[in-house]
């Protein structure tokens, strides 16, 4: 007796080949799964993601300043956000509040959340996890000895991660931030084209990126306006990623 052209005898043999290449087909699709997959999570007991924007059903929007230098021009933010009763979120570098005390407070004084930014803007991606540890432990526990505020956002230098630096923030209890819009303020000095980068592509729960930068606060109360006429509300980047 045949049996699709091979022997009796070798029915057995025939079983086993068509199993193991069932079960390479299975291994190749998983691997191809792994390597390919565009969604970037982490396992430290709990998937940790990156968070590109808030909550999407919301009308939020946050203005998100990324501070290592631009000191004489973060008054003049601070005076512009009071002024039109908005909250927002400073990612601050430790190296800067070693130097710029009695802004952090001022900025905490005025009611805005404060995030982990590093401590010396280093590329985190590059850094062993012990490394990174110590950059982000390092601003942390600068800023809780200075105000008893304990952080819980860390947006990465330069927008620079890798698995190992969320599996660090993550451990850390940190989320880790990027950006929806970003200005790109720190090396085009456009008030016109800071706006339409801010304001352009807006949408519900857009984290928008800038930095302490002359041309920026030149931009900023018709950013403002013109996100507020357009129904959104203004504020933490912790509030906007709430459900």
């Amino acid at each position: 007796m045949k049996i699709f052209g091979f022997k009796a005898g070798n029915e057995g043999k025939f079983i086993n080949i068509t199993c193991n290449i069932i079960l390479g087909a299975i291994v190749l699709l998983v691997f191809s799964l792994s390597i390919f997959s565009p969604v970037v999570m982490v396992s430290n007991s709990n998937y940790e993601k990156v968070y590109y924007n808030g909550n999407k059903e919301n009308k939020n929007i946050s203005l998100m300043v990324n501070v290592y230098w631009g000191d004489e021009y973060l008054d003049q933010m601070l005076k512009i956000f009071k002024d039109n009763k908005i909250k927002t979120t400073f990612f601050v570098g430790g190296s800067w509040v070693a130097k710029n005390n009695e802004r952090l407070l001022k900025i905490l004084g005025d009611g805005h959340e404060v995030g982990n930014h590093g401590y010396n803007h280093k590329d985190h991606s590059k850094l062993t996890a012990e490394q990174n540890r110590s950059e982000i432990n390092a601003t942390s526990e600068l800023i809780y000895s200075l105000s008893g505020y304990k952080m819980t956002l860390f947006a990465p230098p330069s927008g620079s991660f890798n698995k190992n630096v969320l599996s660090v923030a993550s451990s850390l209890n940190y989320k880790t931030i990027m950006w929806t819009l970003d200005t790109i303020d720190w090396r085009d000095k456009d008030e016109n084209l800071i706006f339409k980068r801010a304001t352009e592509k807006a949408d519900n729960g857009s984290l928008i990126l800038m930095h302490p930068t002359e041309c920026t606060v030149k931009a900023l109360q018709k950013i403002i306006s013109n996100l507020k006429e357009r129904g959104f509300n203004l504020t933490t980047v912790s509030e906007n990623l709430a459900e």
